[in-house]
């Protein structure tokens, strides 16, 4: 969205609005300007390049950003129209629906831009193509260290933080035993609040893995993202972020409406998405017991990944 917008407007000042722990993949983009702590949205008067913002988007719908927009007398108030508060605190409200669109998350948004004349409709290789992550941080020597360049490098990220259908951890196992350690160099990677669940993997695969989990910070895992060859994730930041900066980005995910693929699989020149292709009814109330996410075998994933690890190694 912000590159579209500054190729239309090029002397436009972009700020993105988020919390605080967004904040590196805001400023690694090329087409943000300045990163707003929402914190700091609520509390105080809000500037962008020394003046007062004239219009914001709504992508994240929340009530009380919306509100707080009003209050501060956004022009230009950009929301949809499905949601009520929209139409008490927007002056902009676009019609479309999520659920029945069939189109992955970042063409909906992109709906959004109605207001400023841009109306067309965005392939997925188009967006695949504009995220501009340039802006990384230089990688630590510490983590340099670890990649190796006559290896595979692949990051399994377990965990989703409760915001996504998740393989078994028993998958995740199945697949670390499956990788030859001759080709592959893998790192386990995940919050510090989510080792006591994938402690189990790391005590049965310790010896084959590289244990990251709450010991690098945003700001460099997603250098060093940038420096592996894949991530194996369900649908999750780090996923994104990998196909963002053209990584194979190998995500898993349920057919489950509002969570499936379609909506939230990662877009990225070499992302690939696994799941059935029927939809799922069984666990839809029992995300904790997921059949069809479990129904992707470990065998598929590895031989996915021996294709790509084929490709880098014998050129």
């Amino acid at each position: 969205m912000a590159k579209i917008l500054k190729e239309k407007f090029p002397h436009i000042t972009i700020a993105m609005l988020g919390k605080e722990y967004t904040k590196p993949v805001a400023v690694a983009g090329e087409y943000v300007d300045a990163f707003i702590d929402i914190e700091d949205f609520f509390k105080k008067d809000i500037l962008v390049n020394g003046q007062k913002p004239q219009a914001i988007i709504h992508l994240n719908t929340v009530a009380a950003v919306a509100k707080r927009a009003h209050e501060l007398k956004i022009p230009v108030r950009i929301g949809t129209a499905g949601r009520l508060y929209h139409w008490l605190d927007c002056n902009y409200r676009i019609f479309f629906s999520r659920k029945r669109s069939g189109l992955n998350e970042a063409q909906l948004n992109l709906k959004l831009l109605k207001p400023f004349n841009i109306q067309q409709d965005f392939s997925l290789e188009t967006i695949g193509r504009s995220y501009g992550l340039t802006r990384l941080q230089t990688l630590s020597n510490a983590y340099k260290a670890m990649i190796k360049k006559d290896k595979y490098n692949v990051i399994i990220h377990p965990k989703s933080q409760g915001n996504a259908r998740e393989w078994s951890m028993e998958h995740f196992i199945k697949l670390v035993e499956l990788l030859d350690e001759n080709t592959y160099n893998i790192f386990i990677s995940g919050t510090e609040k989510e080792r006591e669940f994938i402690q189990p993997l790391l005590n049965k695969t310790g010896n084959k893995i590289t244990d990251i989990i709450g010991r690098i910070t945003l700001e460099q895992f997603i250098p060093f993202i940038n420096e592996c060859d894949a991530v194996v994730a369900n649908s999750t930041g780090p996923l994104h972020i990998a196909a963002a900066l053209g990584k194979s980005a190998l995500g898993l995910y349920a057919p489950v409406k509002t969570k499936d693929a379609g909506r939230w699989g990662p877009i990225g020149p070499k992302a690939q998405v696994f799941s059935l292709t029927e939809f799922c009814e069984k666990c839809i109330l029992n995300k904790d017991a997921c059949q069809c996410i479990n129904s992707i075998q470990p065998i598929t994933i590895k031989a996915a990944l021996d294709k790509l690890a084929k490709e880098k190694l014998n050129t």
